[in-house]
């Protein structure tokens, strides 16, 4: 690993640069593998088989029309609910059909997957510590969450941040990669006006103390 090419697609502290160098080898075999069939409305990718949407139609319409039913937390709780689920769901194949079990690797694969399909860019800061037990810890920014963009690009400013599903996926991906129970919030989001998507990471158990703790070092309120 130690030869692994520096990685382009995540931004991490430097020990943890030729482990995500490792899983963009791995990831550009995997994605280097695409068949579009719409005589039978396919897109497979290594023979797993995708679907590409709308990114305005998961970030805005379907928060709106959940919205309308459960109201403003229900539906951001539902939308992290759901990216969490497909977070763990897509973790799991990933891990059994690479064999990987090295829980630094399996999380790394998830940024580099996370790029791929198009949800964000991944930007991994020094204060992280990730580790198998509840003093599991992760900051990170979302510099192209394309739900903050979603918002952007038309116009719509919010106040309180909106990338739930971003939050709720790499949550999911993570848990499984650790085998832990996790759990994320975005601090700050570009939706409602700050410079950047920064999300906290823990174990329920020390989140909102590890979360407060971030917030005032970094200066965040």
């Amino acid at each position: 690993m130690a030869d692994a090419p520096r990685p382009k697609l995540v931004s991490c502290p430097e020990p943890f640069a030729p482990l995500f160098g490792a899983a963009e080898g791995v990831m550009a075999r995997f994605f280097g593998e695409l068949e579009r069939a719409p005589e039978r409305g396919e897109i497979k990718i290594s023979g797993v088989r995708y679907l590409l949407m709308r990114t305005d139609s998961l970030a805005i319409e379907l928060q709106e029309e959940l919205r309308k039913t459960f109201g403003e937390a229900g539906a951001r709780q539902i939308r992290y609910k759901l990216a969490k689920a497909c977070g763990i769901r897509d973790a799991k194949m990933f891990h059994e059909r690479l064999a990987v079990t090295d829980p630094d690797m399996k999380l790394a694969l998830g940024p580099v997957h996370f790029a791929h399909v198009g949800w964000a860019y991944v930007d991994i800061f020094p204060e992280s510590a990730p580790q198998t037990n509840e003093n599991y810890f992760l900051v990170y920014d979302h510099p192209y969450s394309f739900e903050a963009a979603s918002y952007l690009e038309n116009g719509i400013r919010t106040d309180a941040p909106v990338c739930h599903m971003n939050a709720g996926y790499s949550t999911g991906w993570c848990q499984v990669s650790y085998g832990i129970e996790l759990k994320a919030e975005e601090l700050t989001c570009r939706a409602k006006g700050d410079a950047k998507c920064i999300f906290v990471m823990a174990h329920p158990k020390n989140f909102d103390r590890l979360a407060r703790e971030y917030k005032q070092k970094a200066g965040l309120g």
